[in-house]
């Protein structure tokens, strides 16, 4: 067993999540309606622990005026990242504010309190460190791990052969030894990996002890990933999708719309005459569905409207966003470009970055990303990726 103190790894931006991360970091985009960091904050609470340490970085003081010094009447301690030199660089900056064992978790990441305490309980007194392990048919975008009788015999970031690996959830128990290992191991290209600190530990004969999970692991790695993220979330039971959040008194819902389960809906949102929202919809606090608007299968952020008559399915948008009447997001599949490359078929209609503007009768086709700050004209159709602070014009 461990203390009751965790260190949460929330100073990452999230740049394949961009331009939802240009204001904010990837813990603190939506799943369903709530920032992924709360979620990751309620399964340590609901899995005993009752001290956190939060290593912030980018956008620091979003994460820190959002919750404050304590959360469910848990101390939350924040220390800094100066620069964003990879996982193990954020453990040694908490090294100071804990003492002795701990537990580990990404920030980014949600994961349930079922794997929180089978790490916990599987960490043995012979063990320098323990890793939670899921059942994944495929782990090439992650951590692969190879185990023989229970202990970790190497970890492989995004392995590309075809021997069996575990999925690393992100999820560890860490003793003293593990963040000395973290500190001596060099760093690979300028960042200093926790994961290799681990790899440390094993070379020189520590055992690494690894523990087989069937916990809900959900992560967002690309912006369609945020809405999968917010589904499962329906499915798995950890948001309730039959009832709107916070009860019917704190939303305006008309009696002529339909809500489609599941939803889920924040406070002060308001759906108006004939609007129909769902199945799959996330209402953030504030936001406003004008009548005969349809919204389904999409995460629709904190102060956003939907004028009347638009639709918009498979839908991300930012804060502050203003869907203008009329305009139609009708969902994927479609081709989307990250970065310098182009996935194909992901099903996202749009993404709308914080504050974007759209007049009305705007068009997009699927997989548009539309940075933030954008203002587009009536009548305009939308394909591709449009710049940050770009004005769309007919």
């Amino acid at each position: 067993m461990i203390g009751n103190t965790a260190i949460v790894l929330a100073a990452g931006e999230g740049t394949r999540l961009r331009p939802l991360t240009r204001n904010r970091p990837k813990p603190m985009l939506p799943a369903a309606t709530k920032p992924i960091l709360t979620h990751v904050f309620d399964q340590l609470v609901d899995a005993g622990i009752d001290d956190i340490v939060v290593v912030v970085g980018y956008q620091r003081e979003r994460v820190q005026s959002h919750f404050g010094p304590s959360y469910r009447n848990v101390p939350l301690t924040y220390v800094t990242q100066e620069s964003q030199l990879g996982t193990g660089h954020a453990l040694l900056a908490a090294e100071s504010a804990v003492d002795g064992t701990c537990l580990v978790i990404n920030g980014d990441q949600i994961v349930d309190s079922r794997i929180v305490r089978d790490v916990a309980d599987a960490h043995g007194t012979d063990a320098a460190a323990t890793v939670a392990l899921l059942q994944r048919s495929t782990v090439d975008q992650y951590g692969g791990v190879r185990t023989n009788d229970g202990n970790v015999t190497s970890i492989v970031e995004n392995p590309r052969d075809d021997r069996d690996y575990h999925l690393n959830a992100g999820v560890y128990v860490l003793e003293p030894a593990a963040f000395d290992a973290v500190r001596e191991t060099e760093p690979t290209a300028g960042e200093h990996s926790l994961v290799d600190g681990l790899s440390t530990l094993i070379e020189r004969g520590a055992t690494v002890s690894g523990v087989v999970s069937e916990g809900v692991w959900l992560d967002a790695t690309y912006p369609w990933d945020l809405l999968e993220v917010s589904f499962e979330l329906f499915d798995a039971g950890v948001v309730d999708g039959e009832r709107l959040t916070n009860g019917l008194d704190d939303a305006t819902v008309h009696e002529s719309a339909v809500i489609r389960q599941p939803v889920v809906v924040g406070r002060d949102c308001v759906v108006e005459p004939g609007a129909v929202v769902g199945p799959y919809a996330c209402l953030g606090e504030n936001a406003t569905v004008e009548s005969n608007a349809l919204v389904e299968r999409s995460i629709i952020d904190t102060d956003t409207r939907i004028g009347a008559n638009a639709t918009a399915i498979d839908c991300v948008t930012g804060t502050g966003v203003t869907i203008g009447a009329g305009s139609t997001i009708p969902g994927g599949p479609g081709d989307v470009r990250v970065e310098d490359r182009i996935f194909e078929g992901e099903a996202l209609g749009a993404l709308l970055a914080d504050r974007v503007t759209d007049r009305g009768g705007v068009t997009y086709a699927p997989g548009s990303i539309v940075g933030p700050d954008a203002d587009i004209e009536s009548g305009t159709a939308i394909s591709g990726t449009i710049a940050a602070d770009t004005g769309v014009r007919s």
